[in-house]
């Protein structure tokens, strides 16, 4: 029954334990080493055999601060805590439930990977496994034996108290601290002891505390409601300490009741008695519904004020969210406004350079309008000025070499997106399929008879069918980027760093045959002619014999490196890396002449001959093409339409094909 004794505390009145969720268990006084126990409300029961507190109970070191329904929390050691709750276990528990190296039963048990079960805080402290001196390394919670030292039982707090400091019970089998019992002990309540972790002294079973026993999972749960568990008065702090069970008499006699009024004023202290008494009489009592009302007033002004604060706290929030906007905005403004003075600038530098390129234009018209005038009628013929037909657009880097198979009509291109496309010329003018492969840029390409040769910055090879569009080989052929490929008379030359190999071409096997050394330089241009192949390294050309691969001449050069080299039937043709294009005389080896007019390195060269005339196009940095009449050395013609350097030419049945760092390929007809 609840009793009433005025509104600044209420009794604490005693529930059935029966109804508990949770088994716990009472000691019956024996002292006798093997105890019975019974349901705390119901005596006459039979006893049950369930772990139960007895006289050889055994205690060990506390594994948590407070226990919790969880076993998850139960089992949780938190870093900068320390046990402070003493635990008394109804019996000895498991050897195999105690960790190998702090001899406790687990805190927070863990599997390493070792395979062994140990407490959290000690696997993480410590280096090696004691077992197998394995390394330490925390994988997973060990949960089933967790469970299992949730289910054991353990004496209630309130039913234990502190060895007496200097004492300890005689003949006690449990080492103090240790929480396992030593081999052959006999343990009785009266000697158990136990050392708190962090705390000196021991713990014993006290016959004057609570008789209950209960799992360690459910400890919290029984300690909250225990009749044993320490209170101090409602009324006055300066009350004597009480139990729980003794609380309501206590506040049956009390003397120190206030009046419920006392916080308007009233100074009444008494006994249960003079309280109700002083109710009649209290000047207070006549005005509490007024004094209510006014208190409901004032804590419905005090939420009204809380609901304003909040308000103000959100209001506050937003403006300083506007205000992170507004500064937002401000940084984008800003950013925008850069981003126009930038593209401003780049409009100026376009600008600029198509001035540039129309001055150019209007000097390569008049330097033809003077050639005119001065009778040279061969260097101007209206049918064959070269006009761009079309593009080809698919590469997602710079094109870097082209190569026409002119059997079928397609155009192969190779570029830094490591990539092989394969162009229609013929009828859809499209890309039929992109050949991967290569791990790095495509370089060089070549053909020979129904086989594409691909060379690349990943200094490989790859052998491809044209017929089907597959790679059907790949050779590992040099140190470094493999520059230039050319084939004759059934083999394969290669050109890199300071080398050229030459290759027997077997089916789809490349077959090393020799390796040309003697070079100053990079081979960037390789030509095969008849029965001679040119090679370009650091202004020199070399001329090999293909058929006995010996070096049967040498020109020497000036402009820097030779970055491309064409051969038609009177000379010999090569652009340098200062813009210059060479020409010899196939027949004397004497330099003939020296064409100017680029401003930028010569990339590339090709020839197309007719029984009229042979014409020689260059390509060069400076994004132009220019075509050469080598009849009286004249450039008659700049084409002007790539975005960025020119680096590659083809040609096939009079059509011109020129590659780009514009990632694009452009067609030339006349």
């Amino acid at each position: 029954m609840e009793a009433s004794f005025g509104p600044t505390f209420s009794t604490v009145a005693a529930g059935a334990e029966g109804s508990s969720s949770y088994k716990q268990h009472r000691r019956t006084p024996s002292s006798s080493s093997t105890l019975t126990y019974s349901p705390r409300d119901d005596d006459d029961m039979p006893p049950i055999g369930t772990p139960r507190r007895s006289d050889s109970a055994i205690s060990v070191r506390s594994l948590h601060s407070e226990s919790n329904m969880s076993l998850r929390s139960t089992f949780s050691l938190h870093e900068e805590e320390e046990d402070t709750e003493p635990q008394v276990f109804a019996e000895q528990p498991s050897v195999k439930l105690c960790c190998q190296l702090c001899c406790n039963v687990f805190k927070d048990p863990v599997i390493t990977t070792c395979g062994h079960t140990f407490c959290r805080r000690c696997a993480l402290n410590s280096d090696k496994c004691p077992v197998d001196t394995a390394k330490l390394t925390v994988v997973v919670n060990n949960i089933a034996v967790a469970e299992q030292i949730g289910e054991l039982f353990i004496h209630c707090k309130y039913g234990c108290r502190a060895t007496p400091a200097g004492t300890t019970a005689g003949g006690a089998g449990v080492v103090a601290g240790s929480g396992v019992a030593a081999p052959g002990a006999t343990t009785a309540a009266s000697t158990t002891i136990t050392t708190v972790a962090g705390k000196p002294g021991a713990y014993e079973v006290d016959p004057l505390g609570c008789p209950f026993t209960i799992k360690l999972t459910s400890r919290m749960e029984h300690e909250v409601s225990c009749d044993y568990r320490p209170v101090r008065c409602p009324n006055n702090p300066s009350c004597p300490p009480l139990l729980t069970k003794h609380l309501e008499a206590h506040l049956k006699e009390c003397e120190h009741i206030k009046c419920p009024h006392s916080k308007y004023g009233c100074t009444f202290i008494g006994n249960q008695d003079t309280y109700e008494t002083h109710l009649e009489v209290c000047k207070f009592e006549g005005l509490k519904e007024f004094l209510q009302q006014t208190d409901d007033r004032f804590h419905e002004m005090q939420l009204t004020l809380s609901q304003k604060d909040q308000d103000i706290a959100f209001l506050r929030s937003m403006l300083g969210k506007l205000s992170e906007k507004l500064d937002q905005l401000e940084k984008n403004l800003e950013l925008k406004f850069d981003v126009l003075d930038e593209n401003q600038s780049k409009l100026s530098e376009d600008l600029m350079e198509f001035r540039r390129d129309a001055s150019m234009l209007n000097d390569e018209l008049s330097h033809i309008n003077a050639r005119l005038n001065m009778g040279i009628l061969g260097s101007y013929d209206p049918q064959q000025i070269f006009k761009c037909k079309g593009t080809f657009v698919g590469h997602q880097g710079p094109v870097w070499c082209l190569c026409v198979y002119s059997t079928g009509d397609l155009l192969f291109s190779g570029s830094s997106d490591k990539t092989i496309k394969v162009w229609d010329t013929c009828t859809t003018y499209k890309c039929q399929k992109t050949l991967e492969g290569h791990d790095g840029i495509v370089l060089a390409l070549c053909i020979q008879g129904n086989r594409l040769y691909s060379g690349s910055a990943d200094c490989t090879i790859i052998v491809w069918d044209i017929q089907t569009l597959q790679k059907v080989n790949t050779i590992r052929a040099h140190d470094n980027p493999v520059c230039t490929l050319v084939s004759s008379h059934n083999m394969l030359f290669s050109g890199s760093l300071k080398a050229i190999k030459v290759w027997d071409i077997v089916g789809t096997e490349l077959k090393l045959k020799k390796e040309l050394t003697g070079l100053n330089h990079w081979v960037r241009a390789l030509v095969a002619s008849q029965n001679h192949l040119y090679s370009g390294s650091y202004q020199t050309i070399k001329i090999w014999d293909i058929r006995s691969l010996e070096c049967v001449h040498v020109l020497q050069t000036s402009g820097g490196s030779v970055y491309s080299i064409a051969v038609t039937n009177h000379h010999i043709v090569c652009g340098t890396y200062e813009n210059l294009i060479h020409v010899w005389d196939i027949d004397t080896k004497e330099q003939v002449r020296t064409l100017t007019g680029h401003v930028g390195t010569v990339y590339a060269l090709a020839v197309i001959s007719t029984p009229d005339q042979t014409k020689v196009f260059s390509a060069s940095y400076d994004r132009s093409l220019r075509v050469w009449s080598m009849d009286n050395m004249i450039c008659t013609q700049t084409l002007l339409r790539h975005q960025g350097s020119v680096t590659a030419l083809a040609v096939s049945r009079g059509r011109l094909f020129s590659g780009a760092v514009d990632s694009t390929v452009k067609v030339w007809t006349c």
